[in-house]
This record gives structure tokens, sequence and C-alpha cells, in this order.
């Protein structure tokens, strides 16, 4: 009786269909966990880049120098640095107007940070939705197959006369494997979804900060230019 209902054998005296489930569901935990160990990395990196880049921002360095040697590898920028060089670009070319007044050039900044900052936030965000999905649907799937696995075992009691427990548990059993297994495709997406969408969110909101804070130093240069030219 142990060896018959053991958990391989379940799966492959399995219905076509069941398997099928299986297998789906087999393959978006599989690909789930990739990406799982993928954003974590990716977030982590995130996060260390910009403790750095603040780390030496607010340490006094002059932005220009800084800019310079960051748009040097201009491949290789992520996070506050691509916010920080896109404003600081834009904040350049629009000073060399003389007719820009501070405004203008303070609005032009702005705005190119605000595309920076949404690229950066994509990016971070990347693979997120598949997550979701996989976290909502996994246990449909599974249920499906568990209640097509059960559809199946009613329908050969009904051919039979006499029905005893040994004839049904195996047909039942292998057809709950499948909500077992939507249900461990979905748990861990589900719980790193929600970690992640945290993480994303801490990292927008730090973005954000540090956007509003380089936007009123870079007002103040731009006040203090015009005021010059008076």
């Amino acid at each position: 009786m142990s060896s018959e209902l053991s958990f391989f054998d379940l799966i492959i005296k399995a219905s076509f269909l069941v398997q099928i489930v299986m297998l789906i569901l087999l393959a978006l935990s599989v690909i789930s966990w990739t990406m799982i160990f993928q954003r974590q990395k990716v977030l982590k990196q995130a996060h260390v880049s910009s403790r750095k880049f603040e780390d030496r921002f607010w340490s006094g360095s002059d932005l220009s120098k800084l800019y310079n040697e960051l748009s040097a590898r201009t491949n290789s920028l992520e996070g506050l640095e691509s916010l920080f060089c896109s404003g600081f670009k834009e904040f350049a070319r629009l000073s060399k107007n003389n007719m820009a007044s501070s405004g203008t050039i303070m609005d032009g900044t702005h705005r190119s940070m605000r595309v920076a900052l949404s690229r950066e936030i994509e990016k971070l965000e990347a693979n997120l939705s598949f997550l979701a999905t996989v976290g909502s649907i996994s246990p449909y799937i599974g249920l499906f197959g568990t209640v097509w696995g059960i559809m199946n075992a009613f329908i050969s009691l009904g051919a039979v006369k006499q029905a005893t427990l040994q004839m049904v548990a195996p047909g039942i059993a292998e057809a709950l494997i499948a909500t077992a297994m939507g249900l461990f495709a979905a748990i861990p997406a589900v719980v790193f979804y929600n970690r992640f969408a945290h993480k994303v969110e801490k990292l927008d909101s730090n973005y954000g900060n540090f956007m509003e804070e380089f936007s009123n130093i870079l007002h103040r240069q731009a006040v203090a230019k015009s005021e010059t030219k008076v």
C-alpha cells in the first residue's frame, strides 16, 4: 500500500492532463525562483550603490568634477548616479543660455531627472509583475488539476459495483498533489513580490528625496547666477 501511494508513483500514474498541470506549475516555480534570486541581487546592488553615491555626494565633492567622472562611464550609470548626471547635464546646458531664467532652468532640470527616475524604477520593477501573476494564478491552476483528477477518480468509481478506500485513495491523492504544487509555486512568489515591492518603494522614496535636495542645490546656484548677471 505504501509503495502504491508513494509521491513519485502518484505523479507518474496521474492522468495526462494532471501531469501537464504539474509540469506547468513546476516550470512556473523554477522560473519564479530564478527571478527571485536575480531581483534580490539587483535590489541589493541598487541599495549599496545608492548608499555609496550619497556618501560621496554629501562629502562636499565638486559637482562638476563628480559629473565628469561619472559621465566618463555612461554605460554603467545606475540609480542616483543616473539621476545626478541627467539633472546636472540639463542644468549645465540650460545655464549656458543667458536668456534662460532660473525658473526655466529648474523646470528643464527637474523634468530631465523625472525621466531618469522613471527609467530607474522601471528597471527595479522588472519581473515583479510575473511574480505577482504566478502568485495569483498558481493556486487556480493547481485547483484545476485537482478538480480534474478527483472527477476522473469518481468516474472510475462509477464503473465498479463495490468501491473501497484503496481504490479511490490514489486518484484523490494524485489530484491533491496538483493543489500542493500550486501552493508551492504561489507562496514564495507572493512573499517575495511583497518584499521586493516594499524595497522598490523605499528606493523610489530615496531617489525622490535626493532629486528634491539636488534640485534645491541647483536652484540656489541658478538664482545666484541670475543675480550676478543683474
